[in-house]
């Protein structure tokens, strides 16, 4: 009797491939949308914790406390984004998060200023981290025109967060201020999102790491010599100035001018992010592709420009609604360029990291900007602030002139 043996069945082997960007952009805008909650949920319950701690909000300790997360933001994001560029965007993105919810909902239950300052530091550490990994992501995953779309996509995110997130916070604070620190737990589903993502590409990973090369701080530093750099980190730091003027002062002027409520207040600001949101989204790619990174910063910077010229001239506050529309689209055409254009300079292997360095000059000209223009906001004529800022728009429209056309 003759047997044979059957040959043992064997599967091909398949190479894994990483997920598609596509899947997994849903999850980076959302992942992205926390940086705004760190100031946004707070900023309503702000007044019952100064007085919870019994701070006077003008003194030097309830700045700082409003204004910490910018700084650590600015001091944390390149840090994170130099590791996300020698490891993995999720892989700096995933403790982020949850260092991010754990330091947001410790603030409810903290009882002194000075613990509730370190927790609220922490949370801007871990907000630089998140947006460090979500810009490097962006930038290592799509190029050219498909780069300048969803950049423009994440900036429109941002821009509504940054109406849904106050609303929210101010809502959940009205039965106690403490209960708004609890939002910062919605950071924990996404976690898991994250986790199922990043165990997805891992091994992926592994294989390019192996040929990738691995960058230095020293090739960052000379990259950062680069004039055209220099003028984007510039620009973006002028822009976060003048924005965080109008949103810091705007409201003061208008109670004392017009005697506007603080829930007009709050329309006017949620008009100026819907400008934003509008204009980063459905015309900055557009007018990149048209008249190019340079013109179309330019004009952005100049709307702004016009629009704070014109906001102490205007008899009425329904027409600063307008107003600031306008200098909302102004600014949602200066920010997705401004961060496509420095993509555009950088060699893949260190996106992440000049784009978290980007992400941090802008907020550290939120974090300086009182100190710089709060001077010349006298109470009795509050007006002139936004000159200033106007000002500082000039200048950005003429650094952002140095900019120079992508070659074709």
């Amino acid at each position: 009797m003759i047997t044979t043996e059957r040959p043992p069945l064997t599967r091909p082997i398949v190479s894994p491939r990483p997920p598609s960007p596509q899947r997994q952009l849903p999850m980076i805008l959302a992942a992205g949308s926390l940086t705004t909650m760190t100031g946004a949920v707070f900023s309503p319950v702000f007044p019952d914790v100064i007085a919870q701690l019994q701070l006077d909000s003008t003194s030097v300790l309830a700045g700082l406390l409003i204004g910490i997360h910018s700084l650590t933001i600015a001091l944390f994001s390149p840090i994170f984004g130099f590791v996300a560029d020698r490891t993995s965007p999720l892989k700096v993105l995933l403790p982020s998060i949850v260092i991010y919810s754990l330091a947001g909902i410790t603030g409810a239950i903290i009882p002194g200023f000075w613990l509730l300052l370190f927790t609220r530091a922490c949370l801007g550490a871990a907000s630089g981290g998140i947006m460090a990994a979500c810009l490097g992501w962006l930038g290592k995953n799509y190029e050219g025109a498909a780069r300048a779309r969803v950049i423009g996509y994440a900036s429109g995110v941002l821009t509504i967060s940054g109406i849904i997130y106050p609303l929210l916070g101010g809502w959940v604070g009205n039965w106690h201020w403490q209960y708004a620190f609890g939002l910062y737990a919605l950071g924990f589903p996404l976690a898991v999102w994250v986790t199922q993502q990043y165990h997805r590409q891992r091994s992926v990973r592994r294989r390019q790491r192996r040929t990738q090369s691995m960058i230095q701080l020293g090739e960052v530093g000379t990259l950062l010599k680069n004039r055209a750099i220099l003028s984007i980190l510039g620009s973006l730091a002028l822009a976060a100035i003048v924005m965080i003027t109008v949103v810091i002062y705007g409201p003061l002027y208008l109670r004392d001018s017009y005697g506007v409520t603080t829930q007009l207040n709050g329309l006017i600001l949620a008009a100026r992010a819907l400008g934003g949101a509008i204009g980063a989204a459905f015309i900055a790619k557009s007018l990149m592709r048209r008249i190019g990174h340079r013109w179309t910063a330019v004009l952005g910077f100049s709307i702004m420009m016009l629009m704070l010229i014109s906001i102490p001239l205007l008899p009425q506050y329904q027409l600063i609604l307008t107003a600031a529309i306008i200098f909302g689209g102004g600014f949602g055409l200066v920010m997705p360029t401004l961060y496509d254009r420095l993509a555009s300079l950088t060699p893949e292997a260190m996106r992440s990291t000049v784009l978290a360095i980007g992400t941090g000059t802008s907020f550290l000209g939120q974090f300086i900007a009182p100190f710089l223009l709060g001077p010349i906001a006298q109470p009795d004529h509050l007006g002139q602030i936004f000159y200033g800022a106007a000002a500082i728009a000039f200048l950005a429209a003429m650094v952002s002139l140095r900019l120079r056309p992508i070659a074709s």
